[in-house]
Formats: structure tokens, sequence, C-alpha cells
């Protein structure tokens, strides 16, 4: 289950990136060219999107990252990073596979209580 997470992590988070990219830059090129009614209008939150769109991927990998060796903490960050996409950018065509992939990676990695290694997080 650990590498499952491992993977799953690191693809949802490379995943966030591009996601976490295009919203970064449509807050910022709406805040260079102004809105335009009825298609291009600004976010309510611009700097909690920014914020999100910068660490909910950083989480997903830095979780990915650590699913093997420390599973619990791997597990809590890739939890965080699902929550903070649906935070940041809800439930969509372009977030669902990131959000499903950090929040199955982090079951995964939560659910590991024994794993292939001698020393257990429980």
């Amino acid at each position: 289950m650990r590498n499952a997470a491992l993977v799953l992590g690191i693809i949802a988070g490379v995943f966030g990136m591009v996601v976490g990219f295009f919203g970064y830059g449509y807050t910022a090129a709406v805040e260079h060219f102004g809105e335009v009614e009825g298609l291009a209008e600004q976010v309510e939150n611009v700097e909690q999107l920014r914020l999100l769109a910068v660490l909910s991927p950083l989480l997903a990998i830095a979780g990915g990252a650590m699913a093997r060796a420390r599973a619990l903490w791997g597990g809590i960050l890739l939890l965080g990073s699902a929550a903070g996409m649906y935070a940041g950018f809800g439930l969509n065509v372009f977030t669902i596979f990131p959000l499903s992939f950090a929040a199955a990676g982090g079951l995964m990695a939560l659910a590991a209580g024994k794993p292939d290694e001698p020393k257990a997080h429980f």
C-alpha cells in the first residue's frame, strides 16, 4: 500500500501542478488585462486560490515521497493536499483526478498500519 500511495501522490502532485499553473495564471491574467463580463471574471479570494495552487501540489508530492518511510505523515499530507485542492478549485473535470488520486493515496498510506518494514506508525 505504501508503494501505491507513493505513486498516486506523485501523479496527483504533477496533475495538481498543471491545475495550479492554470489557476494562478488565470488570476494573474484577469488582474493584468481586466475583467470581461461573462467571460473572464476575477475569483472572490485571489490570494487563497494562489496559495492553494502552490501548496496543494507541493503537499501531494511531499506526501507521496514520504509514504514509504513515514506512512502516517505522508497520508496526512496527501489528505491535506486533497482538501486544499477541493477548497481552492472545487470538484470539476480538471480537478477530479488529482483530487481523487491524492485522497486515495492518503487513505492507502494511513491504512498501511502493518507495513512491510518492522516499524509501524501505530
